[in-house]
C-alpha cells in the first residue's frame, strides 16, 4: 500500500484541466423551463434547464472547468434574470429563493447574432468579441455541418 501511495504521489499531474462546454439555447424553451417554476397544483419547485446546468457546473469537483455556453438570440425576458450572475456577485438567484454561486472554474459565454434586445446594464457587464461574418469565410460553416464523433 505504501508503494502504491508513493507511485501515486510521484505521478505527474495532468498538464491541463478538462474544460466542459455545456450549451443551451434560451429561446428553445419557456422561461419556466429555462430557470424553473413552482407547479400550479403542487406548489413544488422544479428546476429549469439553465438552473440544472448552472448547479452542475458550480458543484463539479476540481480541476475540471466549465464554460456554460448560452447560444441563441438575446431577449430581455431571460437575459435580465442573469444580471446577478454577470455582476460582481456571480450568483444565480432563482424564484424558489435558492442562490447558486458560480465557482472560480466557471465561465458564462454568450453567442448571439446581435445585442438589439439587451439593455445597457447587461451589455456593460459582459466582455464583447465581435467577428465579421465575412472574415470567417465558408470553411467554418462547412465544418460545423460535418458529422462529429
Amino acid at each position: 500500500q505504501a508503494q502504491a501511495q508513493a507511485q501515486a504521489a510521484s505521478a505527474e499531474p495532468p498538464r491541463y484541466a478538462r474544460v466542459h462546454t455545456p450549451c443551451v439555447n434560451p429561446k428553445s424553451v419557456s422561461l419556466d423551463r429555462l430557470y424553473g417554476a413552482f407547479g400550479a397544483a403542487s406548489r413544488e419547485w422544479t428546476d429549469g434547464v439553465l438552473a440544472t446546468l448552472f448547479r452542475t457546473c458550480a458543484t463539479a469537483p476540481a480541476p475540471d472547468s466549465f464554460w456554460l455556453m448560452v447560444d441563441g438570440p438575446v431577449d430581455a425576458m431571460w437575459i435580465e434574470s442573469l444580471n446577478t450572475v454577470l455582476d460582481d456577485n456571480k450568483k444565480l438567484c432563482l424564484n424558489s429563493g435558492e442562490i447558486i454561486a458560480m465557482s472560480p472554474r466557471m465561465r458564462l459565454v454568450f453567442e448571439t447574432g446581435d445585442l438589439a434586445a439587451a439593455s445597457p446594464a447587461t451589455v456593460s457587464r459582459c466582455g464583447m468579441v465581435f467577428v465579421e461574418p465575412d472574415a470567417l469565410g465558408w470553411r467554418p460553416l462547412w465544418e460545423a455541418w460535418l458529422p462529429h464523433d
